[in-house]
């Protein structure tokens, strides 16, 4: 099916703040994304708080709004603009925390507004640390032993069962904030109360330590038609313990066995169809014991991350491109590689 023509104008949520050294990988895809849906035609409005970025130059969309990103502003801008759909999934935890606060407040219905890329389910089911752990043992992908807290009553509970070391892990935020590795109780109270502080619901997960196993990711794109492509694997050279994004990463993986790789291979498409990301990319990332080769799910992005720059870069596959292609409802046979220039994505 070719692009859709219900919708004319779109806006998109940039990433916001950057941190030195992290978070530029939001404005490449950003870019990307303006690009692509100016070359179909579309009118785009964005929104992003940081101006010393390259997608808020003037010449890329039509209206660009430096604004405090806040659902309290976005909205003002959606009463203004009145676009047809928002795409969130290329401004990282920022821009899909804002999409999530405007579904529940009853902005998006109030102003006829689509959520595109990703649909509000699919988001919370996807962050949702509670959410995604029933969701994987319903498919039957194993995950780390863990438990929700909200509390510091209820994660002293949840400790019993994890033992220590015990990763914490507060839902909602962006690369890793909050979390912490605890080693005794001392440091266990204190870190909960800490992730608490951090999580915007105040959920954190508490999981079995995975610390010195394999970590890998998984590029997974997938259309309305149920095409699905993994784009590549990546290998953390750094093991479980080093945050993802702060970690040197190697694509494709050096060190899976093909068994291995199919079987991670296997448990994606599982996951990306179960947690019902119907157009764009997704990724996925797992731990695998190096001593007996147990492998387990332990999160996925509905949306671009900092490791699909990585992918795009080391593949020539623009990921933030056909994610956005594929929203507004392109389908992978669709859309011609931009290698090749005639084979499809």
């Amino acid at each position: 099916m070719p692009k859709r023509t219900d919708l004319k104008k779109i806006m998109l949520i940039g990433s916001g703040p950057i941190v030195i050294g992290q978070a530029c990988e939001f404005d490449y895809s950003g870019v990307q994304a303006i690009k692509a849906l100016k070359e179909d035609g579309y009118q785009v409005v964005l929104i992003n708080s940081n101006p010393a970025t390259i997608m808020t130059d003037p010449e890329f969309a039509d209206a660009t709004y430096i604004e405090p990103m806040t659902p309290e502003i976005v909205a003002r801008i959606l009463e203004k603009e009145r676009p047809d759909a928002l795409l969130p999934t290329l401004g990282g935890q920022t821009a899909l925390n804002l999409a999530v606060r405007l579904g529940d407040m009853g902005i998006l219905d109030k102003y006829g507004v689509e959520l595109i890329g990703a649909n509000l389910r699919a988001i919370k089911m996807a962050e949702d640390r509670a959410e995604f752990k029933a969701a994987m043992l319903r498919i039957g992908v194993d995950v780390p032993k863990s438990g929700l807290a909200h509390s510091l009553e209820e994660a002293l509970e949840v400790v019993q069962e994890t033992g220590f070391p015990a990763i914490i892990r507060p839902a909602f935020t962006l690369g890793g904030t909050g979390g912490n590795i605890a080693y005794n109780m001392e440091q266990y109270r204190e870190y909960v109360r800490i992730g608490l502080d951090a999580s915007p619901v105040r959920q954190l997960l508490i999981e079995e330590s995975l610390l010195g196993w394999k970590e890998f990711e998984l590029e997974v794109m997938r259309d309305t038609k149920d095409n699905v492509v993994i784009i590549c694997s990546i290998e953390n050279l750094d093991p479980m313990g080093v945050h993802t994004g702060d970690s040197i990463t190697v694509a494709p993986a050096q060190t899976l066995t093909d068994k291995e790789y199919q079987q991670l291979r296997d448990a994606s498409l599982k996951i990306i169809r179960t947690i019902g990301v119907d157009t764009g990319g997704s990724n996925i990332q797992f731990a695998v014991n190096p001593k007996t080769g147990r492998f387990t799910a332990i999160e996925m992005n509905p949306r671009v991350s900092r490791s699909s720059a990585l992918a795009s870069k080391a593949t020539g596959f623009p990921i933030a491109k056909i994610a956005t292609k594929l929203a507004v409802g392109y389908t992978l046979d669709e859309i011609l590689n931009d290698i090749t220039r005639y084979t499809p994505a």
